[in-house]
């Protein structure tokens, strides 16, 4: 079924475009006045730019937007459900179509819904689109369709993302605060350097003793802004340039990973996020159904941090000898123990997908509470670090006029 581009009027007056499956343009047009879309412009996707003209207005919104985690995660919930309730697959991705809002996951899944139509596998439809639905994805819904149970797997797989985004915006979240505050903080200091300590230490000047260490290192700051701002205009950038080249490399990488995981507070808090989502993210494959090799190496390649990555892709290899998960993880020595002795417990009794949840539910609580304890430190130590500037600024001022009181 074509896929139709266009850009018309909505109800409320507001210029809106999207993309809908139609059999024909007449069926496109009717489907999408019964939305309440009045079309301008329409035409089947990829063609539509060639009848709108050279002179139509780009739309720069439709390039810039994104398929979000939540976006995902509604639509299998909803996938779930549609087959929980015997409706065949192809009509629970029409009845899908009707719902998503976002235009570019509807586009998708119309061309997923073509192939499976055409009677492909919905995993293999999904694999031509890595950006929309990832490796761990597209295996949880081929093992759902190997066991027939694909509307249990798709409910997981919602619980899963949904954990997973709530997660990342509360890391987010607990970062926001500190990183406004530092740009307000900069930002203030560099104002306070270029235009009023510049105005205040201009009566030291003339001055014809020593002045305190702590005036001449403000009012060389001050000058080294206030002349040379196009040096660290200059320099800043190269240098950030710089250091994102060597982050690239396999050595810089390797160097930052590490520090990331031994750095005080940011350290613990992002090892507490990587084994939360190691053991969530593997406990959700092998409920699913994917055979234990295949959800070691999924979970590699979710992994971002590389020294961890190593020590799992090292346990896969120690896992097809016939070793146990638990023992080279403990080897390595960079996973707590509580993790290595409730995945050991699992392997001996069989119960390992249940001890894998309980792990992931210990760790994302203990990254709730640190980041709870980090917020409410964050603020006083923000304040403390400003007012000790500040304090700095108006000591280096206040110091050679209680000199030159003292001389008068």
């Amino acid at each position: 079924m074509p896929v139709y581009e266009y850009i018309g009027i909505d109800n409320k007056g507001k210029r809106v475009s999207g993309t809908v499956d139609a059999d024909s343009e007449r069926t496109a047009r009717q489907k999408l006045r019964r939305m309440g879309v009045f079309p301008t412009t329409l035409g089947i996707e990829g063609e539509a730019k060639q009848k709108m003209g050279l002179g139509m207005s780009i739309d720069l919104g439709k390039y810039l937007q994104r398929v979000k985690t939540q976006d995902v995660a509604l639509m299998t919930r909803q996938l779930s459900t549609l087959l929980g309730s015997n409706i065949p697959l192809v009509d629970a991705l029409n009845a899908l179509l009707d719902q998503i809002e976002n235009p570019k996951l509807r586009s998708v899944l119309t061309r997923v819904r073509d192939k499976v139509t055409e009677g492909s596998k919905l995993s293999d439809a999904m694999r031509g689109y890595p950006k929309v639905f990832g490796d761990m994805y597209i295996n949880m819904i081929n093992a759902g369709e190997s066991s027939g149970a694909l509307e249990v797997v798709c409910s997981r797989l919602a619980d899963f993302m949904e954990g997973q985004a709530k997660l990342k915006s509360k890391v987010i979240g607990a970062m926001i605060y500190p990183a406004i505050m530092s740009v307000v903080g900069v930002g203030l200091m560099v104002m306070l350097l270029t235009y009023v300590v510049p105005k205040v230490t201009k009566i030291f000047e003339d001055v014809g003793s020593a002045l305190p260490l702590p005036t001449r290192i403000l009012m060389g700051l001050s000058s080294a802004l206030s002349n040379y701002w196009y040096v660290f205009v200059i320099f800043l950038p190269i240098l950030f340039y710089v250091i994102k080249r060597y982050l690239k490399t396999p050595k810089g990488r390797a160097f930052w990973d590490q520090k990331m995981l031994t750095l005080p507070l940011v350290g613990k808090i992002n090892r507490l996020v990587i084994v939360a989502r190691f053991s969530r993210t593997l406990a959700t494959l092998l409920a699913s159904g994917v055979p234990l090799l295949s959800a070691l190496d999924i979970v590699k390649n979710i992994i971002t941090n590389t020294k961890l990555r190593g020590v799992i892709e090292q346990t896969r290899d120690n896992v097809r000898e016939g070793a146990s998960i638990a023992d080279p993880l403990k080897r390595s020595g960079e996973f707590p123990p509580l993790v290595t002795h409730m995945i050991a417990i699992g392997e001996k009794t069989g119960d390992l997908e249940r001890m894998l949840e309980r792990v992931a539910d210990t760790y994302d609580a203990d990254v709730d509470n640190t980041l709870s304890t980090l917020t409410t430190l964050l603020e006083p130590i923000m304040i403390l670090v400003m007012a000790g500037v500040v304090s700095f600024i108006v000591l280096s001022i206040l110091l050679p006029i209680m000199q030159l009181n003292q001389l008068g």
